[in-house]
């Protein structure tokens, strides 16, 4: 009986965010070309974290990254495609040891999907061009959306404003 209400409350959670979410545009309308390259391409571009992150589905050590940190105003783009995805403007410190927002910066330049490995069940964030892994989606984060798009820094780089 315990297991299936830890269920039912992990499926109301993943349900609850996926509600919180507005649609996004399906892919023939996307503002941009999807880019997809071999992965000896993405391995010879990518450093060895960037690669375990984006094209492998991993997590960096919380607390590691540097753009915990970053207070200046910008935009943090996908690290393999340059892609922006979130304005400095929805940053927010969660504690969690990852930097973390509260939208992207387009909902059409972040991909969902259902993450159900480690035994729970998440919403995975994904870059829509090339489909670098960049985290997940909670529905814990501030208002005025309730979410917390928790990022990997590796996934990310910070293009500061006027630079």
């Amino acid at each position: 009986m315990r297991n299936l209400i830890i269920l039912f409350a992990i499926t109301f959670s993943f349900t609850s965010c996926a509600q919180q979410k507005k649609e996004k545009q399906p892919n023939a309308d996307l503002p941009f070309e999807k880019i997809e390259k071999p992965e000896s391409e993405w391995k010879a571009q990518l450093t060895e974290l960037e690669y375990y992150v984006l094209r492998e589905k991993g997590t960096e050590r919380a607390f590691t990254s540097e753009l915990n940190n970053v207070k200046d105003e910008g935009t943090f783009v996908c690290a393999a495609c340059s892609l922006p995805l979130f304005s400095s403007e929805t940053k927010f410190k969660s504690g969690t040891g990852w930097p973390s927002f509260y939208e992207p910066v387009n909902e059409v330049n972040v991909a969902e999907e259902d993450d159900m490995s480690y035994g729970m069940v998440r919403t995975e964030v994904l870059c829509a061009r090339c489909d670098g892994h960049l985290g997940h989606v909670f529905p814990d984060g501030p208002k005025p959306t309730g979410l917390r798009y928790c990022i990997n820094g590796a996934a990310l780089k910070f293009e500061k404003e006027g630079d």
